[in-house]
């Protein structure tokens, strides 16, 4: 009895592994637009932005199965990698593709429910990850443009589901935080490559590490500037009500000088979705930052 229970735990260990469910904390960004328009405890709304959650969540696990399925080669090199249950034989390559289909399924399943564009921002999703994982990935810049590029898409499924307009501050900021986090990513398979002469990814050849850190310090730079601008917009000032926005820069600032610190002196850039759920310094800076801007937007 207990060695089935053992390998139920081990099959579904290996599962939760392929679709990756931590990394559906990038989903949140749908929920981005409903918060900002101060509609958050609209039910029917919030439930409407729930199934879109789900929806993506879906096709994003189906994506990544998509990406280990093409990369099962390369991960065999790398030294986390490698032991993804594709590249390690825990799951077969019939069996995952098996579980894509069916996730691509209930995404587009779910995604129908709501509306046709919905439906067609996920095509483009998925479009896009297929046109990733076959070519942009290979090509510098576009590489960490494509990946910005879908968090874009996050925000815009979103502003669909709830009929709340979507402000251009909050598109380019979400494309320029996505651009920043991408491009920290790419600084670690440069890293790999020094450390251990394997290129873990063909795109390592265009990069530096002299030129990402230049491009993160030009983008985070760029982040700020953006976010003031947007703080002290009239037209965001007037929707939320409240002139003391400009106050909230200062955990914009705190979040992305913490980032650059963990990338320039610690040398984790690993993982952007590891570095959220294990970093204090950065978990407390979004919490206060979501705090503040709630305090403003609905008291």
């Amino acid at each position: 009895m207990n060695i089935l229970i053992n390998q139920k735990k081990k099959e579904l260990n290996s599962f939760l592994r392929l679709i990756r469910p931590h990394h559906y904390i990038k989903n949140l960004f749908i929920f981005m637009p409903l918060f900002f328009a101060g509609k958050i405890n609209n039910l029917d709304l919030l439930l409407n932005t729930i199934i879109a959650f789900i929806a993506f969540s879906s096709i994003a696990s189906a994506v990544y199965i998509l990406n280990d399925f093409k990369d099962v080669k390369a991960d065999l090199q790398h030294p986390r990698k490698k032991f993804r249950p594709i590249a390690s034989g825990e799951i077969s390559k019939k069996n995952a593709i098996l579980i894509m289909v069916l996730l691509l399924t209930l995404g587009m399943s779910l995604s129908a429910l709501l509306l046709l564009k919905a439906l067609t921002i996920l095509i483009i999703y998925i479009l896009l990850n297929i046109a990733y994982s076959f070519y942009l990935k290979h090509v510098v810049i576009l590489d960490v443009t494509s990946v910005a590029l879908g968090f874009v898409l996050r925000i815009l499924l979103g502003s669909v589901v709830t009929g709340t307009l979507l402000s251009v501050w909050i598109i380019i900021m979400t494309y320029l935080i996505a651009l920043f986090l991408a491009l920290a990513k790419r600084r670690d398979d440069v890293l790999l490559f020094l450390d251990s002469g394997k290129k873990m990814r063909k795109v390592v050849d265009g990069y530096n590490i002299k030129y990402i850190d230049s491009a993160m310090t030009i983008v985070s730079s760029v982040i700020i500037v953006v976010y003031i601008l947007y703080t002290v917009s009239n037209e965001v000032q007037q929707q939320i009500q409240n002139e003391y926005l400009y106050c909230t820069v200062l955990f914009v600032i705190l979040g992305l000088m913490r980032y650059l610190h963990l990338s320039f002196v610690i040398g984790n850039t690993g993982s952007p979705v590891a570095i959220i759920l294990k970093d204090k310094f950065i978990q407390i800076t979004i919490f206060l930052w979501i705090l503040s801007f709630a305090f403003m937007i609905y008291l």
